[in-house]
C-alpha cells in the first residue's frame, strides 16, 4: 500500500493522522510528490488522480483512491482500533455532517484564501488568482471559527464525545489557517482549548 503525498500539507496531514490513530503508519509506503515543481500535473500523476490533488492511496491490487474522505474511510475500515467514522447510523451521519462542515467552513475556505489572496505556492503554480474571492473565503473561515467555538462549548469533540475524522479535518484546517496567517481570535476560548487538546494526541504530538 502506498500513499502519494506532500508531508505537512493539510490534506496529507489528515490522512497521516488517521493512519497514526489506527496505529497503521508502518503499513504504508509514503511516496513524496514534487508538487512545487509540478509533478502533480504530469501525465503519470494524472493517471492516478485526474484532479491533480494529493494525497492518493494506491492499494496493493493497483486501485487508486483519491479524496481525503474516501481515503480515511478506507483506513478506518481496513485497520483495527477505535472507529474514526462512527459505528451506529446516527453517529456516522453526524460525523459525516460535521466533517463536511469542517471541510467547507474552515479547511476549504482557508485553502481558497491562501491560493487567491496570498502569494500561495508562487506564480508558477498560482496561474489564476481572484483576490476579492480569496478575501471573502478568508472571512468565511473566520466565521467558521466562531461556529466551531460554539459547537465545542457544548461538546468534547466536533461530532460528539468521541474523537473522529471531523476533528482531524478541523485540526488540519486550523493548522493551515495558522500557516496562512488567519489567526483565531483569543475570545474563541473553546476552539483554542480544543486545538491544544487535540495537538497532544499521540497521533499528532510526534
Amino acid at each position: 500500500m502506498k500513499i502519494y503525498d506532500v508531508e505537512n500539507f493539510p490534506n496529507p496531514l489528515r490522512v497521516r493522522i488517521a493512519l497514526a490513530e489506527k496505529k497503521a503508519t508502518d503499513k504504508v509506503e509514503f511516496v513524496a510528490v514534487d508538487l512545487l515543481n509540478g509533478e502533480h500535473r504530469t501525465e503519470a500523476f494524472l493517471a492516478k488522480n485526474p484532479l491533480a490533488g494529493v494525497p492518493v492511496l494506491e492499494l496493493d491490487d493497483g486501485t487508486f483512491i483519491a479524496e481525503c474522505t474516501a481515503i480515511t474511510e478506507y483506513i478506518d475500515t481496513a485497520f483495527a482500533g477505535p472507529s474514526l467514522t462512527g459505528v451506529e447510523a446516527k453517529e456516522r451521519a453526524v460525523i459525516n455532517m460535521m466533517q463536511k462542515r469542517a471541510e467547507s467552513m474552515v479547511l476549504d475556505a482557508v485553502a481558497t484564501y491562501f491560493h487567491h489572496a496570498t502569494d500561495g505556492l508562487g506564480p508558477a503554480l498560482e496561474t489564476y488568482q481572484n483576490v476579492a474571492w480569496g478575501e471573502k473565503q478568508g472571512e468565511k473561515a473566520r466565521q467558521g471559527f466562531v461556529y466551531f467555538n460554539t459547537v465545542l462549548a457544548n461538546s468534547a469533540y466536533v461530532a460528539g464525545e468521541n474523537f473522529s475524522v471531523a476533528d482531524i479535518t478541523l485540526y488540519a484546517g486550523l493548522v493551515f489557517a495558522g500557516f496562512a496567517k488567519i489567526a483565531i481570535p483569543s475570545e474563541l476560548s473553546h476552539l483554542i482549548a480544543w486545538q491544544e487538546k487535540v495537538a497532544q494526541r499521540p497521533s499528532i504530538a510526534v
